[in-house]
């Protein structure tokens, strides 16, 4: 079969842009490919839920790639093996209370498994602003990420949805955007972000679970960034507390919805 070039371009063309504009209006939008975030959308796609999810990179999947100090292997913590088990990933009790898993096997099952539930991923997307009606954030504005490092003055779009999740790490970009641009008050002791404190795995992987929730109207953290908000240690290599963090918003996110 002979191929036509233009044919292969329009049908990535009119593909693309009926799936960003499926995407205009949703359920749920994340800030966010880490694992976190992926497993957040993915239990909220099995429930049924419209979620969309914007990475910045060209790649999902945030650390967990790189397991420690680049050696592709992850610990999962008894609570958490559950989640593994869950997704199919293959993984092997080191000690007593401590699981192993390949990271690349990790981040492919999980956004495999994510996408095939129903969420729907943008790499190359970047979060320049949120969109606030009331208080409430409602909405992200969003560019391409090859704009954001041009410095190209370059106008972004913006989308609708009932809750935004952001999961976008130690940076908590999205919470930083809503303290410095929006006059909104975050649910934390002094109002703003609280920034990360040094590791400590046993305490941040408790911590990172219970601060998972809502920042401030229509806002919540999830994984790093709920420590990095509300003021947690980081833990390290250690990722239970990661997918319990997805879990657990798109739990709390369900019953809202």
């Amino acid at each position: 079969m002979a191929l036509d070039e233009i044919k292969i371009s329009k049908a990535i063309v009119e593909s693309f842009n009926k799936k960003l504009i499926n995407a205009l209006d949703v359920d749920v939008a994340i800030a966010g490919a880490g694992p976190a975030g992926m497993v957040c959308g993915y239990y909220l796609a099995c429930a049924g839920k419209k979620v969309v999810l914007f990475e910045r990179k060209l790649s999902v999947g945030g650390g967990m790639w790189g397991g420690g100090i680049m050696f592709n292997e992850i610990v999962v913590q008894d609570e958490a093996k559950r989640i593994l088990d869950e997704f199919g990933i293959k993984n092997r009790a080191y000690e007593k209370g401590y699981y192993l898993a390949d990271s690349v096997e990790a981040v492919s099952v999980i956004c495999a498994k994510a996408v095939q539930a129903g969420l729907r991923i943008f790499n190359l997307m970047s979060v320049e602003d949120v969109m606030v009606r009331n208080k409430k954030i409602t909405g992200l504005v969003l560019n391409w990420t090859a704009v954001e490092m041009a410095n190209l003055h370059v106008d972004p779009i913006t989308m609708r949805a009932k809750f935004i999740v952001d999961a976008t790490g130690h940076p908590a970009e999205v919470a930083r955007i809503v303290e410095r641009k929006s006059g909104i008050k975050l649910n934390t002791k002094t109002g703003k972000t609280m920034g990360e404190e040094s590791m400590w795995a046993e305490v941040g992987e408790n911590t990172i679970v219970k601060n998972s929730k809502e920042i401030c109207p229509g806002l919540y953290a999830c994984g790093m960034c709920a420590n990095a908000v509300f003021g947690g240690p980081r833990m390290g290599p250690v990722f239970g507390g990661m997918l319990l963090a997805g879990e657990k918003v798109a739990g709390d996110l369900i019953k809202k919805l």
